[in-house]
């Protein structure tokens, strides 16, 4: 099941503190394994809680991609406040994507898997854009009752969307935050 869209005007919210207990920033970069040159793609960026520092790494721009102009908007305050100018604003959802085929080194996708409809389509578009040494990060909330994050009903759980995954042609590697967060990084399958 499909959840709702974070409302634009609850932004702020994405910043508190117990978010950082939750997710920290630098754990994110680790699994990541930036290197200043990559093509990295944060989806569902939000307020840019992982965007700017993902940018402050990079030499390179960092695509932010969200389906609400607000949250774009509120991106760009935070950036131009910060002074950070190589990230590219995308409007979009994340079923209808357009980075060429083989582009991206690194794809973040926070928190918002579970408010996409055709998750399978998702799938597809990203093993086509992602290089074939690339990582896709994906952080969500496990199906558990928790202070923080949706309805259970909206969530999907880490088995669940592992499965998915590896039959999309991806290995993953499942780990946890928290009792209620959880990470999977994702790496195409590919014929050597």
């Amino acid at each position: 099941m499909t959840g709702h869209l974070f409302e634009h005007h609850k932004a702020s919210k994405l910043l508190d503190p117990k978010r950082q207990e939750l997710v920290p920033v630098d754990k994110v970069l680790e699994l990541l394994q930036l290197n200043s040159d990559d093509i990295v793609a944060d989806l569902g960026c939000g307020n840019g809680y992982l965007t700017l520092p993902i940018a402050r790494k990079l030499e390179t721009k960092v695509q932010a991609v969200d389906l609400q102009q607000e949250m774009l908007e509120y991106l760009k305050h935070r950036a131009t406040e910060e002074q950070i100018d190589n990230i590219v604003y995308v409007k979009s959802s994340l079923e209808y994507l357009s980075f060429n085929k083989k582009t991206l080194d690194k794809v973040v996708s926070a928190f918002v898997l579970h408010e996409v409809p055709d998750l399978i389509k998702v799938f597809q578009d990203l093993h086509d854009m992602l290089k074939d040494d690339g990582i896709w990060l994906i952080f969500d909330w496990e199906a558990v009752e928790s202070e923080m994050g949706p309805p259970l009903d909206e969530r999907i759980a880490s088995e669940k969307l592992e499965r998915q995954l590896n039959s999309a042609g991806f290995t993953t590697t499942v780990g946890h935050l928290d009792p209620s967060v959880y990470y999977i990084v994702v790496r195409k399958n590919v014929c050597r």
